[in-house]
């Protein structure tokens, strides 16, 4: 009884040795459990963090260098732009053609008289604002601005990375044999993110450079329309002014066939009467025939003229916008003549020619940085993983960074071939911006010799026909007494028409040397 009594109290006792070895191993298993725990959370928390670490590093990084870089690109390779002197006189041609000029305190170039305040004809003013709204080289002006902006929009868009947008998705099935596992298996991959491709760090100017050179060609275009425009209003004003001097060329043409059929009649007569000899007769035909050539040349003209007009309104124009002869014409607004040969570098084709000078410029820039390392970035940022439904869960982001650096080495000369080029089309550009002002001095000139003698010409031009018309009328009075032949009527016939037509003509150069000399001093080239 003792024996088995002792034996329970042993078994008792191993019992709870063993329960407390248990809980001991329990604790301990416990504690690693928590520790374990706690060092994969750890690990967990590393594992999802640390991707995004070195992403906002490199970030910092980018953000830094692009900084940096825009500093660094505020500067380019190209010369520094100075503009060439006027190879012409500053003062405007003196002599005999020429009138004495002299400036006013208070007069303004041409360039700021708006052309509605030198064309003070109310039909003319109509005429030209459906020019204005019509014409097609005048449309096509414009859109050539709007096609050298948009080109300047592109260039200058290099200055800055472009960020696309990407996603796709891979599926691939590997057979047995070129599977690591030895089976078959279907790979997938989805991703999806942004990205710089190959962004030019601007370092040595050259993508400004082409900036610049864009940007200029763009102002050259601009400059190009308003010289256009300038061009048109005073084409439109002198074909308006031309079909006037047609319309009273043809007037007088008719009013002399009347007169001249008139005459024949009163001569035919005294042929038949025996008062006139038939040498009469023809001559006085003669004159007739001539005035009926004259009436169906200026009929022609003046169709020719009106189609011409029609052309550069480029739209039909109402009959009361017509001009009816040139002496109802209300005369043009006075020019400002006594300022300086400066005013023509304010002329819109000599500003484009300057601003293609400054592209040209602009490209040596481009030339002489390509002797130097381009340094391009590519970089990307998404998330990507092998199930579509995990593509946005966390510890998926993905991202590269990839710079790339190129120098020349050897290009068999190609790039100081290119820069020589450059340098060749700039001396060119000067040349042509010369050759502008050149051309501009001798247009002003020629228009103020014409200017200078014109008025001369047209008060002689009045007396003559004056003159001529008194010797008309004293010619055919002395005929009609017998005194004189009729060829002395004839020969007065001839003077006083050719000495009519000749006033008109002067007339209408008098006028269309203003609108002329208007045009080439830049005429409302500021407004």
């Amino acid at each position: 009884m003792n024996t088995k009594n002792n034996r329970n109290a042993e078994d008792a006792s191993k019992s709870q040795r063993r329960k407390k070895e248990l809980a001991q191993a329990a604790g301990k298993k416990l504690l690693t459990s928590a520790a374990d725990t706690r060092y994969f959370s750890t690990a967990s928390r590393k594992k999802t963090v640390s991707p995004s670490a070195p992403l906002r590093l490199c970030v910092k990084n980018a953000v830094l260098a692009l900084t940096v870089t825009t500093l660094i690109s505020g500067c380019t390779m190209a010369p520094s732009y100075t503009r060439p002197d006027a190879p012409v006189a500053s003062d405007w041609p003196a002599g005999p053609a020429y009138r004495a000029l002299a400036a006013q305190p208070d007069q303004k170039p041409a360039a700021e008289i708006p052309w509605r305040e030198f064309f003070i004809e109310p039909r003319l003013q109509q005429v030209i604002e459906l020019a204005l709204a019509n014409n097609r080289d005048l449309r096509v002006a414009a859109l050539n601005i709007e096609k050298t902006r948009a080109q300047y929009q592109i260039q200058r868009a290099d200055l800055l990375p472009q960020i696309d947008g990407t996603a796709g998705a891979s599926i691939q099935r590997l057979p047995a044999d070129l599977s690591p596992t030895g089976q078959a298996r279907i790979n997938r991959q989805y991703s999806v993110g942004l990205g710089v491709s190959s962004y030019e760090l601007d370092l040595f100017g050259r993508v400004r450079s082409l900036k610049d050179q864009a940007l200029e060609q763009y102002l050259s275009t601009e400059q190009a329309q308003r010289a256009v425009q300038i061009s048109l209003v005073a084409e439109v004003a002198n074909t308006w002014l031309t079909l006037a001097a047609d319309r009273e060329r043809l007037l007088l043409a008719q009013e002399t066939l009347k007169s001249q059929q008139e005459s024949y009649q009163l001569i035919r007569h005294r042929f038949e009467a025996g008062a006139s000899s038939q040498l009469d007769l023809r001559q006085a035909q003669t004159r007739v025939e001539a005035a009926r050539v004259d009436s169906a040349l200026y009929t022609a003209q003046l169709a020719q003229t009106e189609n011409a007009l029609t052309l550069l309104v480029g739209a039909p124009l109402p009959a009361e916008l017509l001009p009816t002869e040139l002496s109802s014409v209300t005369a043009l607004q006075p020019l400002p003549t006594g300022l300086p040969s400066e005013v023509l570098l304010a002329r819109p084709d000599i500003l484009a020619a300057e601003h293609r000078l400054k592209s040209a410029n602009a490209n040596i820039g481009a030339a002489r940085a390509n002797f130097f390392p381009r340094i391009g970035l590519s970089a990307s940022f998404g998330t990507a993983s092998a199930s579509l439904n995990d593509l946005f869960q966390p510890g998926s982001a993905a991202w590269s960074f990839m710079p790339q650096a190129s120098v020349p080495l050897f290009d068999t000369g190609a790039n100081l071939a290119r820069l020589e080029v450059s340098k060749a089309e700039r001396d060119i550009a000067v040349a042509q911006y010369e050759k502008a002002i050149q051309t501009a001095f001798r247009e002003v000139a020629d228009s103020l010799a014409s200017n200078g003698t014109l008025a001369e010409q047209l008060s002689a031009q009045q007396a003559l026909t004056e003159a001529t018309a008194d010797s008309h009328r004293l010619a055919e009075a002395r005929y009609s007494k017998g005194v004189d032949s009729y060829l002395t009527v004839l020969d007065s016939q001839r003077s006083t028409y050719s000495a009519q037509q000749g006033l008109i003509s002067v007339r209408l150069a008098k006028l269309a040397n203003e609108v002329t000399l208007y045009k080439v001093l830049g005429g409302g080239a500021a407004k």
